[in-house]
């Protein structure tokens, strides 16, 4: 079985769906599974159901109804007749979402998001196999809350691999096109849980291992893995093959191509993963696989924007020591604060952070008590894979560095724009 992984942006509108279907006819779908998520920016649209929820905001109605309303306008746009039953289908899960947001007693934001933004997946999948049927390609509908089953840690959840690997090879069919979601899965009273965002790639790497998968095919809008994002970078090149290590060292540092969590599984059973476009699925994309680490070997740049860079001191001049050190990352893990980057001296340390929770405030409060705090807003972190001393100058070029750190494979600079 081959197992095939659709983004938002490839479905995000009937031509998207339209799309998926001349891919799998082109090459091929018996014996497939998809991966599907929710179309275009749907998460999005639910996140602002759920603040509006949270909020009591008169807007809250509203907030459902356009997200009913684009979903409506892709069914119209791929069914002619109303009467065709996606439409009850897709209508009885809004239904649902708005009989929940009725009803709901618990205040944790966490299990209510979860709840909430999983419509997206199974809105976008039931279109998807109802049109899918519609074109004579018989699909099977899987809820995959039925197969991925994990812990209640709402938002990040651990995969249970013994349940789930037992409900994958017992109830998913082979040689049939079998759809499921995407970034979701249940706990064990059932409630749905979500694998952190972007976790479809790591839903078709689950289910890949769980079957013992010829392959994982993660369909883009891009030829496959470059070695740079040609909207930063001009003239970026296509990674014809890339290894398991490689590709997990380049998401590591963020590279946004392939989600960090979806590697190991595939690793350990040695499962090819292919990067492909559905633009023009026929190319032949990038491999990640068992074996070398990069044809040709390039220098792979990624960029991580909005960063922050704190620079701590001790206020009497004293070592900065291990306990220290200890200290200041359990804040970090306190306040969600992700280190993307750690440099220190006998008498400074200086990080280069995430600040996804708007915690850096809060944080500091604390940190001023015992060191003295130096920060940078809106700094850029460029990391430089196989770095040469071209590589350097490009990213280094009009602009201030504020930190480098090299290592032997490895260069990364804090920059400052101009």
């Amino acid at each position: 079985m081959r197992v095939f992984k659709f983004g938002g942006a490839s479905v995000k509108d009937a031509a998207g769906i339209k799309n998926v279907q001349h891919v799998l006819q082109t090459v091929g779908y018996e014996d497939v599974l998809l991966v599907v998520s929710a179309m275009g920016k749907t998460t999005n649209a639910l996140e602002l159901v759920i603040k509006h929820y949270f909020d009591k905001s008169a807007e809250l109605n509203a907030a459902v109804q356009e997200v009913k309303k684009y979903h409506n306008q892709i069914l119209l746009d791929l069914f002619e007749d109303e009467n065709n039953a996606v439409f009850t289908a897709v209508n009885e899960q809004f239904a649902d979402l708005e009989y929940f947001l009725a009803h709901n007693k618990s205040p944790n934001y966490n299990f209510v998001y979860d709840q909430v933004v999983s419509y997206g997946e199974l809105i976008s999948t039931t279109i998807l196999s109802h049109y899918m049927n519609f074109m004579g390609m018989a699909t099977q509908w899987l809820d995959v809350r039925n197969f991925v089953k994990t812990d209640a840690n709402y938002r990040d959840a651990e995969v249970d691999w013994e349940l789930t690997q037992a409900n994958i090879s017992k109830n998913v069919k082979r040689k049939t096109l079998n759809i499921t979601q995407g970034f979701l899965g249940s706990d064990p009273n059932n409630f749905t849980t979500t694998l952190g965002r972007e976790g479809s790639d790591y839903t078709a790497a689950i289910f890949a291992y769980c079957l013992n998968a010829e392959s994982v095919t993660i369909w883009k809008d891009v030829p496959g893995v470059m070695n740079a994002d040609p909207r930063y970078f001009e003239n970026a090149s296509l990674l014809n093959q890339i290894s398991y290590r490689e590709a997990i060292e380049l998401a590591f540092y963020g590279a946004t191509v392939i989600h960090p969590k979806t590697l190991q599984p595939l690793q350990k059973k040695e499962i090819p993963l292919y990067v492909k476009s559905f633009i023009n699925p026929l190319l032949q994309g990038t491999s990640v696989s068992k074996g070398v680490d990069l044809e040709p070997y390039l220098p792979c740049f990624i960029v991580k924007r909005n960063q922050l860079l704190i620079s701590l001191s001790s206020i009497d001049f004293s070592f900065i020591m291990e306990e220290n050190i200890s200290e200041i990352f359990a804040l970090f893990h306190q306040f969600k604060i992700k280190v993307n980057l750690i440099q220190n001296s006998a008498i400074s340390f200086s990080v280069c952070v995430e600040d996804k929770f708007d915690n850096f405030n809060a944080l500091n409060a604390i940190l001023s008590k015992k060191f003295k705090v130096d920060f940078e807003e809106n700094v850029t972190l460029y990391t430089i894979r196989h770095f040469n001393d071209s590589a350097a100058q490009t990213v280094e070029a009009n602009k201030t560095v504020l930190l480098k750190q090299v290592s032997r494979e490895t260069m990364q600079v804090v920059t400052k724009e101009v």
